[in-house]
């Protein structure tokens, strides 16, 4: 999935964080949705700006972030 289709970063909108395209929901909102056991039922039940894809984008986003993160060296 190209997560750059539905995650946007506008300056303007809560304060530059990484947001769904078209809502003021961002990346991580979903993600401690997530986290706290929220299934993707309930989130898209509760936002209904969303789309299961919009989920799916957070999660793509931040799995790069992921890898883009620099390993530090073990001691």
């Amino acid at each position: 999935m190209d997560y750059r289709d539905r995650i946007v970063i506008d300056p303007s909108v809560r304060f530059g964080k990484p947001t769904v395209r078209g809502t003021r929901i961002t990346v991580g909102d979903v993600l401690s949705y997530l986290a706290s056991g929220m299934s993707e039922e309930a989130i898209l039940a509760d936002f209904p700006s969303l789309a299961r894809e919009d989920i799916r984008a957070c999660l793509a986003f931040a799995a790069e972030r992921e890898r883009r993160l620099l390993s530090i060296p073990a001691a």
